[in-house]
């Protein structure tokens, strides 16, 4: 008479053990949010996209535009497309995991790696950091005057006492936040004062690759698929405790818009100054030059304009850049994975550093200095797309919010292109 007893309640323990399975997987419906519930979640993927739009960013579409019009628009939007699916990835891995991406690498797959990925990155960031550097110094030495180098100085110093805060990532996101909204109206209104070929533009999201541009390719994949402001992601998504019922609105209102708001600002400025530039014939090959895009149709108006969107551009990539090297080198270190951490506060100011030293050491043509550096950031990025694509496929540690087909698809392509343009860079050197 115990049997069907016995049987019922072996079921109702079947049942609940299944529940926690059960609630690990993402929402249907998800939760119910109010619109500031919603503006909530914005932060993670905007921090990436102001690491992606530096100055590098900027300088590489000037000189696209310039030079080739709008051939190469199509890049952008492949850019794009990529840079969101690689986002999303680190995304659902800072859902996923229970510990940060690079310790949960070392575990996975070997200390040598995680730390491999780490140095990666810090040797990126250092890159970044000398365009940062240049372009917050001539952006608001335009603006207001005064020696570049000094503005550089003060900027550098500025972006040290923000991370100096203790709750240094909630700041960061918030100042981050603001300066994008700022850039946008920036760029489109540089759009509106140019007045480019819309229709024309539409041709250049055909793929074409025009002879001699295949650096200045490489370049702009370098800067608009950022594999490395992607691979940060999830550390954002740690930094805010976001959970897996989130997923959906994360990627609605967070992921998808703040990658694809720099992309859009890169296409404007490519739009742009082939307006200017490409109908007279110049090319912008100083930095200085380069707010001379907006000088022939606003006058000074448009100099302000320009040098106000290269200024937010280059402080909010140089806030995310040190903060990101600094981060995922001390969590590398075994040294805390949080912005906030004795030691990635060390080589956060290390990275700022690097890139005043730089600055002020290198002062004649710091144009030519970004773009090589941008470009030789597709020799760390394979790496670091590689690991993101195998970890998200680890069924262990994501369960339901592993890969799918599509998402490997898509990463596969991303994977081949990243491949390409290193093997195309290295080729470009050595000859």
């Amino acid at each position: 008479m115990n049997e069907p007893h016995n049987a019922v309640m072996a079921s109702s323990n079947y049942r609940s053990q299944r529940k926690p399975a059960q609630d690990n997987k993402p929402s249907e419906q998800g939760k119910r949010r109010t619109f500031l519930g919603y503006l909530a979640l914005m932060g993670p993927a905007f921090v990436v996209g102001a690491w992606q739009f530096g100055p590098g960013n900027l300088t590489t579409a000037v000189q696209a535009g310039s030079r080739y019009g709008y051939t190469l628009l199509w890049v952008i939007a492949v850019s794009t497309i990529l840079m969101i699916f690689f986002t999303d990835m680190s995304v659902r891995l800072g859902l996923a995991t229970p510990k940060s991406l690079i310790t949960e690498i070392k575990e996975r797959l070997g200390k040598p790696v995680g730390v491999a990925a780490g140095i990666g990155v810090f040797g990126i960031t250092l890159m970044f950091s000398v365009g940062n550097a240049v372009g917050s110094g001539l952006g608001l030495s335009m603006v207001f005057g005064g020696s570049p180098v000094l503005w550089t100085i003060v900027c550098t110093a500025g972006v040290g006492l923000i991370l100096a805060f203790r709750n240094v990532y909630g700041i960061i996101e918030k100042i981050l936040l603001l300066i994008v909204a700022l850039m946008a109206v920036a760029f489109i209104a540089s759009a509106v004062i140019a007045k480019p070929d819309w229709y024309l533009s539409m041709t250049g999201l055909v793929p074409t690759l025009p002879a001699g541009s295949e650096i200045l390719v490489i370049a702009l994949v370098g800067t608009n698929f950022s594999i490395n402001a992607a691979f940060y992601n999830s550390y954002g998504i740690k930094e805010n405790s976001r959970t897996r019922s989130d997923y959906r609105d994360i990627t609605l209102v967070d992921t998808i818009p703040g990658i694809i708001a720099p992309g859009i600002m890169t296409a404007l400025v490519i739009m742009v100054s082939a307006s200017v530039l490409g109908a007279t014939g110049s090319e912008a090959s100083t930095i200085n030059g380069l707010a001379a895009i907006f000088e022939p149709l606003a006058g000074p108006f448009g100099t302000i304009i320009f040098a106000l969107g290269l200024s937010g551009a280059a402080f909010s990539s140089m806030i995310a850049n040190a903060t990101a090297g600094g981060t995922m080198m001390s969590d590398a270190l075994g040294r805390g994975s949080k912005g906030g951490s004795p030691m990635a506060r060390v080589i956060t100011g290390i990275i700022l550093a690097f890139g005043l030293l730089v600055t002020l050491t290198f002062q004649e043509s710091p144009v030519g200095l970004i773009v090589v550096a941008q470009s030789l950031t597709v020799l760390i990025a394979p790496l670091l797309g590689i690991l993101l694509v195998m970890m998200a496929n680890n069924k262990e540690i994501m369960g339901d919010l592993r890969n799918r087909w599509w998402h490997n698809v898509f990463g596969i392509i991303g994977l081949v292109a990243i491949l390409a343009s290193s093997i195309r860079l290295v080729s470009a050197l050595i000859s």
